[in-house]
Order: C-alpha cells, then sequence, then structure tokens
C-alpha cells in the first residue's frame, strides 16, 4: 500500500512540474512577444492546432503503456488523410461517407500492425517503421505529390467551425457537474473500503480549483469565436479513453501488460488479443486525427510526411507522464503533453525564430521528461 501512494504522488508530482513548465513557457513567451501570446485569439488557435497531435498522443499513450511504440502514426494520419482527400476531391463522396471509409482504413492498419506485433512477436519498432515507410510513400502514390483540394463545407467543418458561446457555457456547466459527481463517487468508494485519507474541505477545494480552470478555458475560447470543434473532438476523445483506460477489464488490462507482460499472463490476460486492440485503437485514433487535420488544412497532401507528427505524438505522451518502460500513464496527460509541444511551435514562430530552436528546445524538454521518469522510478526502487 505505501508503494501505491509514492507512486501515485510522484506521477501527480510529475504532472504539477510539468504544468509549472507550461506556465514558465507562457510566461516567457508573453513577455518576448509583446504581450500577443496570451490573446484569446492565438490561445484558441493554440489549443486548435494542438487538436490532432492530442488526438494521436492519446492513442500513443495507450501503445507506450503496453511497452509497445508506433514510429508510424504521423504516416498513418497523412495517408488516411490523402484518402479523404481522394475519396470526397475526386470522387465526390458525401462527407459521412469519406468520414467512414478513413476510419475504417485507420482500424484496419492497427489490426494489422497489432496482428503483426502481437502474435508474430515481431519488435513493434521494427513494425512501424515499415508501415512509416510504407504509408510515406503510398501518400506519394496516391497524390502524385500534389495537394488534393479543396473538400466539402460539411467536411471542412471538423476543423475550422466554432461552438456559439452559450453552447460552450452549457458543456462547462456540465463538465462541472459531472466533475462533483466523480469526485463523490470515488470518496464513498474509499470510504466503503477503508481507504479515505482526503478531507472533504481538501476534494472540495481540489474540485473548485478544476472549475475554475475549466469556466476560464471556456471564457478564453468564447471571448474569440466559441470552443473549436477539434478541440471539442479532442474533449470527446480524451472523456472515452479515460473511461476505456481506468474504467474497464481491457483498461487494467493493458496496465498490466505493461507492467509485467509474464504476470500479466499467469494472471489469465489474453495479452495477444489486448495488444491487437490498442493498436487497432491507436489506429482509430489516427484516423480521427486525419479528420481534424484536413478539414482544418481543407486538403489531403504528402507534405504530411515532413511534419514528424509521429513524433510530436510520442514526445506529447512521454512529456505528459506516460513512462517508456510501460506500465504507467495517462491519457489526459497526452493533451498536456500536445499543449506544451504546440506551445513551444506558436511562441517561437511569434518571435521569428529559426525551426531548429524549436526541434532543440523540444528535444530538451523530451530528454528532460525521460530523465524525470527514469530518476523517478529508481528512487521508488
Amino acid at each position: 500500500m505505501g508503494e501505491a501512494k509514492k507512486k501515485n504522488s510522484s506521477i501527480d508530482f510529475r504532472t504539477l512540474t510539468m504544468v509549472l513548465v507550461l506556465v514558465l513557457l507562457w510566461v516567457a513567451f508573453t513577455a518576448t512577444t509583446g504581450g500577443n501570446f496570451l490573446t484569446t485569439r492565438n490561445l484558441s488557435n493554440l489549443i486548435r492546432q494542438a487538436a490532432f497531435t492530442g488526438i494521436m498522443g492519446v492513442g500513443m499513450t495507450l501503445v507506450i503503456v503496453t511497452g509497445g511504440i508506433d514510429l508510424s502514426a504521423g504516416m498513418t494520419m497523412g495517408f488516411i488523410g490523402c484518402i479523404m482527400a481522394v475519396c470526397q476531391v475526386w470522387g465526390g463522396l458525401s462527407t459521412p461517407v469519406t468520414i467512414l471509409i478513413g476510419i475504417i482504413l485507420g482500424i484496419v492498419i492497427g489490426v494489422i500492425e497489432g496482428v503483426l506485433i502481437a502474435y508474430t512477436d515481431l519488435a513493434p519498432f521494427i513494425v512501424t517503421l515499415g508501415a512509416q515507410l510504407v504509408f510515406r510513400g503510398g501518400m506519394l502514390a496516391v497524390t502524385g505529390g500534389q495537394t488534393i483540394a479543396p473538400f466539402q463545407e460539411s467536411y471542412k467543418f471538423w476543423g475550422t467551425a466554432y461552438l456559439i458561446p452559450l453552447a460552450g457555457w452549457i458543456i462547462a456547466i456540465l463538465a462541472i457537474v459531472c466533475l462533483l459527481i466523480s469526485e463523490l463517487r470515488k470518496r464513498k468508494a474509499k470510504e466503503k473500503y477503508g481507504t479515505l485519507t482526503e478531507s472533504m474541505g481538501s476534494m472540495i477545494g481540489r474540485w473548485a480549483v478544476f472549475s475554475i480552470l475549466i469556466l476560464a478555458a471556456v471564457f478564453i475560447l468564447n471571448d474569440f469565436k466559441g470552443i473549436p470543434i477539434p478541440v471539442m473532438v479532442m474533449a470527446i476523445v480524451v472523456v472515452i479513453f479515460t473511461f476505456i483506460s481506468q474504467k474497464t477489464t481491457f483498461g487494467r488490462s493493458i496496465y498490466a501488460i505493461g507492467g509485467n507482460t509474464a504476470a500479466a499472463k499467469y494472471a489469465g490476460i489474453n495479452v495477444k488479443k489486448n495488444l491487437t486492440l490498442v493498436y487497432m485503437l491507436n489506429g482509430l485514433l489516427c484516423a480521427v486525427a486525419a479528420v481534424v487535420y484536413t478539414a482544418r488544412l481543407n486538403g489531403g497532401t504528402a507534405q504530411a510526411a515532413n511534419g514528424n507528427y509521429e513524433l510530436d505524438a510520442i514526445a506529447s505522451a512521454v512529456i505528459g507522464g506516460t513512462s517508456m518502460t510501460g506500465g504507467i500513464g495517462k491519457v489526459s496527460g497526452a493533451i498536456l503533453g500536445a499543449v506544451i509541444m504546440m506551445s513551444i511551435d506558436n511562441g517561437m514562430s511569434m518571435m521569428n525564430l529559426d525551426a531548429y530552436w524549436q526541434f532543440m528546445v523540444k528535444g530538451v524538454i523530451l530528454v528532460a521528461a525521460v530523465l524525470f521518469d527514469t530518476q523517478t522510478r529508481k528512487r521508488r526502487k
């Protein structure tokens, strides 16, 4: 029990550290851009840009928690985007059919990768590296090196539209109420099993802090145009996959697999089946990210191969608290990591710094996050 408490506190401390890093970045960029960084317009654009990286980061979190890796996520996302562009722009298909094709393709790709990894014992690194090369070539083959555009207005909605302000406030209130219900349920469960150590005042204080943050976020987004649709999609993905990872047998199984695969097998967990499902869900989320990405750009392009988006997804998951050794990680942490990554891109672009500075700073933060994880695990042992 003592070890579990120590483990949880270390994860919370890491999350707080990353939040502090984000705050420091925002303060620094605000000071160096004459206050332009913290405008509601820029913050709205920043979080909208972080949406597709965050969505991929959620899938990457599940993969890394099992002890795996996906080096093909960015190329998968780009390839699916190009296929959907062909379907709608050249094929004239409707938006629902186009998106459905993309989702099915993402699931199929994920299943193929999962089966190869789980049932043939090929290393995830090799399988996904091979897939990365295949889809990089696939994008060029499908598009002929050109941008396929434009999409229909109903498709662009998923990357460029905003909720009306009233809808944003309604969502904020519902989120706050649901958060309170969740806190009370967890408290009741701890009371039932005699593990409650937190006072009611502490719980209410934590709920109040998160409620203020939710209201502040909605106020900022509404002050510009409203909550961007990509952000809503990301939020829905986070809620669904947080539930899956924390409240289902499947979710608990993937943490067990990442923690100790042999022990998971002895506990009766179907490791091969669960690994296949993890990569399937990862492929699904790559497809969702592809919809958001191509809708925002209003086109499918092989230039997505130059974006290194799989590295951003991996960095988002790791910076957000997912351990590269497996068994530890939170879906919500990937969103924090994605916001940090996009803040670096956005802030340094506003400062007119060369792109290489962005890569260098991202690299330093990523290495620091992994070092933090390594040192924390050593202290726990």
